[in-house]
């Protein structure tokens, strides 16, 4: 009698999407670390190329691993990035979902540390920490289970909630928390929206080390300000959480006059005050006021941040 394959031992599988435009040397390193998961049960990698022709060779890269597979879609949904998750998700079957950003990459047990969570507790939704790589500096950041609560994600929005280290069941991500948000504009903070809307559904479980490299500095949010603003104007109207909690709806305020302020736009100061006045003790306004006097450069506020493992 032949031995059983381990998806046949009942490991469930898992399909991980990895969303991607224009970066196939970033591409190839967090494919790679996805397929050399130790995670004995069966992996399915959708590549989602969005806005750019879809490269078939990369599928190659399962060759010959028998619990392994590459395939490659292109996303015929919303150009940008929550069209492109979504794409993903779609094309799998696989009962778990995760997901990995194209220039992140996954150290070697994650998979197999975030199911064992997963399957112990009977949550819906596993995130982990993760290691911010910036600039040639590394911060390791591993949230709290307390962390992950809803009023403490909409007020401090937990960075190590990263969309990289989230792995969901299929039948509570399609029928419950719903796909990715494919009107915010420019995708930005889509992480952030599904991630509330999946701790609202439940809490989530944590599997308490730092199981993803997370690059930061080359994303294409980073500085979009323009971007940045629209999508929390959106948010504040969708998500009435953030007008519960003062201090939630203060930081995003914050956050926006920050990018008004980055654009040079008139109304930055008045955005800074209106920030003040939710929440005298939020220091972006603070932040905002500086840059829109022209005393320092959004760019430089930004880079002090990263260098700590954080954003403004």
């Amino acid at each position: 009698m032949s031995a059983s394959t381990p998806s046949e031992q009942g490991l469930p599988a898992l399909d991980v999407v990895i969303a991607t435009r224009n970066r196939p040397q970033l591409l190839a390193e967090a494919l790679a670390a996805v397929l050399d998961q130790d995670y004995p049960g069966l992996i399915t990698v959708h590549v989602v190329f969005d806005q750019s022709e879809p490269d078939p060779s990369i599928a190659a890269a399962a060759a010959g691993r028998a619990e392994r597979r590459v395939l490659v879609h292109r996303n015929e949904r919303t150009p940008g990035l929550a069209g492109a998750r979504n794409s993903g998700i779609l094309a799998g079957t696989a009962p778990l979902v995760a997901f990995c950003d194209d220039d992140d990459v996954w150290l070697p047990q994650k998979a197999t540390r975030q199911i064992a969570e997963l399957l112990d507790s009977g949550a819906d939704t596993v995130v982990s920490g993760i290691v911010v790589e910036y600039d040639g500096e590394r911060t390791e950041r591993v949230p709290r289970i307390e962390d992950l609560e809803i009023s403490a994600l909409v007020r401090n929005r937990v960075m190590e909630a990263h969309p990289s280290t989230v792995t969901v069941r299929r039948e509570a991500l399609l029928e419950r928390i719903g796909l990715v948000d494919e009107e915010i504009p420019g995708s930005y903070g889509e992480d952030f929206d599904w991630i509330i809307r999946a701790a609202q559904n439940g809490p989530l479980a944590l599997a308490a080390a730092p199981l993803v490299r997370v690059r930061w500095g080359g994303s294409q949010f980073s500085q979009n300000w323009d971007v940045i603003v629209r999508a929390i104007d959106y948010g504040l109207v969708k998500h009435q959480v953030f007008h519960a909690d003062r201090r939630a709806l203060a930081r995003l305020q914050g956050r926006r006059a920050f990018a008004l302020a980055a654009l040079h736009r008139r109304g930055a100061l008045r955005a800074a005050a209106q920030t003040v006045r939710t929440a005298p003790s939020e220091r972006r306004a603070y932040l905002a006021a500086a840059v829109a006097l022209r005393l320092v450069s959004a760019e430089r506020l930004l880079d002090l941040a990263h260098r700590r493992g954080h954003g403004i």
